[in-house]
C-alpha cells in the first residue's frame, strides 16, 4: 500500500502545468459613503482592478481578507466580491482598529494568489486610498 501512495505522489509532482508562486496582493479604496451601494461599488471596482493589473482570474485566488474602517458597517465587502464572481474563493471580512486620525470610509483587501512565476505583483490603491501608499508607483 505504501508503494502505491509514493508512486501516486510522484506522478502528481510530475504533472505540474505551469510554474507559479504564491503571492499576497494589497489593495484599498475609499468609498463615497456608508451605504450598501457605495461599499459594493467600491469593492467590485477594487477587485476587478486588482485582478486585471495582475492578469488573474478567480481560479488563481487562494483567499481574500477584506477589512473596513469602523465607520463602514452597511455591507460586507465579501458579499460584493461574491456577486462579482469570487463565489468559489474563501472570503473573510474584519474591522480595522479605530486609530485616531486614520482615513475614513476605506475598504482594504489582502489577496492570496498564485501568480505566474517571474510576474511582479501590482498592488492597487484607488480613489482617496492612494494617499495611504504614495510610495507604491504601481498602485496609482
Amino acid at each position: 500500500m505504501q508503494a502505491k501512495f509514493r508512486n501516486f505522489a510522484i506522478r502528481l509532482v510530475r504533472t505540474s502545468i505551469r510554474p507559479v508562486s504564491v503571492k499576497a496582493l494589497r489593495g484599498a479604496t475609499q468609498v463615497a459613503a456608508n451605504d450598501a451601494d457605495s461599499i459594493r461599488t467600491g469593492t467590485v471596482e477594487l477587485v476587478v482592478e486588482l485582478l486585471s493589473r495582475n492578469g488573474l482570474t478567480s481560479e488563481d485566488l487562494i483567499s481574500c481578507i477584506f477589512t473596513v474602517t469602523p465607520d463602514l458597517n452597511a455591507e460586507f465587502p465579501a458579499t460584493a466580491a461574491r456577486e462579482a464572481g469570487l463565489d468559489q474563493v474563501p472570503l473573510l471580512c474584519a474591522s480595522e482598529i479605530p486609530v485616531p486620525g486614520a482615513m475614513e470610509r476605506v475598504v482594504r483587501v489582502l489577496v492570496h494568489c498564485e501568480l505566474a512565476e517571474g510576474r511582479v505583483a501590482e498592488h492597487v490603491y484607488l480613489s482617496g486610498a492612494q494617499a495611504l501608499r504614495p510610495d507604491l508607483n504601481s498602485a496609482q
